[in-house]
């Protein structure tokens, strides 16, 4: 019988971050500032994620993640000095989790909410923010839309949700991308190569536009809105790796900024999703 989804997800996480090291997050968190200030300056998805002063709201917040994975951005925000409460199918994550608050003096340790999401039994409207960090296209649409229903049950009355995710607004680029390789995936002209990495891939086939989840977002939230990221940004990855590519990517950022939106949604690699309002 073929997995589920989940199941593909699980499975791969698990094998993912059964051996990983903490020891680049515990360097992280104790040179906080160096770190994120480079990280949202040249990574976009920290750099959307942590739109608008993002890093100075989080101190004394409650906070959930949903799909914590490598546990990073869990750790970044516990060291700015949020309460974290961390969701993860994988137990691998539990384990880095427990872990990283062993070698790091948190305000509030950060605490592992294991297993699938839909049945995590956390009380309702207890959370100023809900995160998730290029998490939901990880779900087929019907459970995005579950999941969505559940962050407004978790959210406080003023509280918001924030996903940063991949946008595809534009289907000849889309196609584009598909047929050059990348580290991992060959190429769409391969096509048995293609297909292997197709089958085993977790990530479902689904829409990433940004009128997706902004339609969604409307079943459950009275305030929706989406960011795109990283339409200059993305030709980043045609230079090779280093300090040129980095200055690139700072200056991409900050003048991607003053394009039109109708350019910067075309042409975004991704995009901030921000529900606020919860409909009760």
């Amino acid at each position: 019988m073929p997995k589920s989804n989940q199941e593909k997800n699980k499975s791969h996480y698990e094998k993912l971050y059964g051996n990983y090291s903490v020891n680049n997050i515990i360097y992280w968190v104790n040179n906080l500032d160096t770190f994120l200030t480079a990280a949202i300056a040249t990574e976009t998805s920290w750099q959307g994620l942590y739109q608008n002063d993002f890093r100075k709201r989080l101190p004394g917040k409650k906070v959930l993640e949903m799909g914590c994975g490598d546990c990073v951005n869990a750790a970044i925000m516990a060291s700015l000095g949020a309460e974290v409460y961390a969701n993860d199918l994988a137990t691998a994550s539990g384990e880095i989790i427990r872990k990283v608050n062993e070698a790091c003096d948190f305000k509030y340790p950060i605490q592992f909410v294991e297993g699938d999401f839909l049945e995590n039994k956390l009380e309702n409207n207890q959370f100023d923010y809900v995160i998730g960090k290029a998490f939901l296209h990880h779900l087929t649409i019907p459970v995005e839309q579950e999941f969505l229903k559940e962050t407004a049950r978790l959210l406080k009355p003023d509280g918001e949700a924030r996903f940063f995710e991949p946008a595809v607004n534009s289907r000849v680029l889309d196609e584009i991308r598909w047929h050059i390789p990348v580290k991992g995936r060959p190429s769409k002209f391969n096509k048995e190569a293609f297909k292997l990495w197709k089958d085993n891939d977790p990530h479902p086939d689904r829409s990433f536009s940004s009128a997706h989840f902004e339609k969604v977002g409307r079943n459950f939230f009275e305030g929706v809105e989406t960011i795109p990221i990283g339409s200059l940004e993305r030709f980043s990855r045609l230079m090779k790796w280093g300090k040129k590519q980095a200055a690139y990517k700072r200056w991409a950022f900050k003048n991607e900024k003053m394009l039109p939106l109708s350019i910067n949604r075309t042409f975004a690699r991704g995009q901030l999703i921000v529900y606020r309002k919860p409909i009760i």
